[in-house]
């Protein structure tokens, strides 16, 4: 990738005299070079932007400012990038395909988490035993075997279940008529 990146572009790179990264243009390293001066710091964290309105963005996360409001449902957000991923719920875009089965996604997070699925990547290590697992919310719901706890309960006879799809059998199977 480096050096199709440096035959591509070669001498037009510019350099950052701090930490030798890379970029294409000259507005790209300026705004790098911000992170360095401390331009656009943030009085609460101290995390600095690459300019103002990232940092009026970042600001929102101390503020708990959601200006951005969903047309649809009203759901508010901090970002437009996360008002746009959000939208895709209402209007049905998925714009991100895995490129192994074709399934599509909406947003590149839920992409890179079911690549898992194919590369057979399983980063989620139950301490216990060993076993791994692609998914966290697997990992937890696998924790009680080892724990007992059976969070799911009967609402008709107070009977507990370690899994939600063990209650609902149990209540299709005693409970219905």
């Amino acid at each position: 990738m480096t050096r199709h990146t440096e035959s591509d572009i070669g001498d037009r790179l510019r350099y950052c005299s701090q930490c030798e990264k890379r970029f294409s243009s000259d507005n790209s390293l300026r705004a790098h070079m911000n992170l360095h001066t401390n331009k656009y710091r943030c009085t609460e964290c101290g995390k600095c932007c690459q300019g103002s309105y990232a940092l009026v963005v970042h600001m929102r996360s101390h503020s708990g400012e959601k200006p951005l409001e969903c047309t649809v449902c009203s759901k508010r957000f901090a970002t437009s990038s996360s008002l746009v991923q959000h939208s895709r719920i209402h209007n049905g875009d998925k714009p991100h395909k895995c490129h192994m089965c074709e399934k599509a996604f909406g947003d590149l997070r839920s992409l890179n988490v079911h690549v898992r699925v194919h590369n057979g990547d399983r980063p989620f290590k139950c301490f216990l035993c060993n076993q791994a697992f692609c998914y966290p919310y697997v990992l937890n719901s696998h924790m009680r075997v080892h724990t007992g706890d059976k969070p799911y309960k009967c609402s008709l006879c107070s009977k507990s279940f370690s899994q939600p799809g063990h209650m609902q059998r149990h209540k299709r199977r005693v409970h219905s008529k």
